[in-house]
């Protein structure tokens, strides 16, 4: 089977868009190793430490995970139990995954908007988290993954709702 010899804008602003996630997981890892590498050394040679590291690197792992949850919304490779549907006819089973990616998508805007508002108090209260960084601009990834994830399955399931209603 060939390739397409171009790709729509909607297909080049979603590759963009992947490049742009992939790029942002990297560095947020390459940022966790490296303070955590130089909070090992600062405290085993020299017996100090940066004040904030170990806040900031459970701050980066909180980015990492999340980025990490909309790269593997990207096709539907979230975690998922398929003891049941991997039985069922392909038609059954498109339609399961259509019900599931639903309820997944509803289930991630319950969160996002839970989780907005949690960070809307955050920003009431004003508290910082290290170094004069707000708790609130930390936590914003939380509502942000949150709401992208839930698009993604919103797409997922009509993509297959699609697939399903043609012949």
């Amino acid at each position: 089977m060939s390739k397409k010899p171009y790709k729509t804008s909607i297909e080049n602003f979603q590759t963009i868009l992947h490049r742009l996630e992939d790029g942002l997981l990297v560095g947020l890892l390459l940022l966790l190793i490296s303070i955590a590498v130089l909070q090992i050394l600062l405290r085993n040679l020299f017996d100090s430490g940066i004040l904030w590291g170990d806040f900031l690197v459970r701050i980066l792992l909180l980015w990492i995970g999340l980025v990490g949850a909309m790269v593997a919304s990207r096709q539907g490779n979230h975690i998922n139990i398929d003891l049941v549907t991997r039985y069922l006819p392909p038609r059954v089973k498109c339609t399961v995954n259509v019900i599931v990616e639903l309820f997944t998508a509803m289930l991630c805007v319950v969160v996002a908007y839970y989780s907005l508002m949690f960070v809307q108090m955050e920003f009431a209260y004003g508290d910082s988290a290290f170094a004069q960084v707000p708790v609130w601009l930390c936590q914003t990834i939380i509502p942000f993954s949150f709401t992208v994830i839930a698009l993604r399955y919103f797409l997922l399931s009509f993509t297959n709702f699609i697939k399903l209603i043609k012949p």
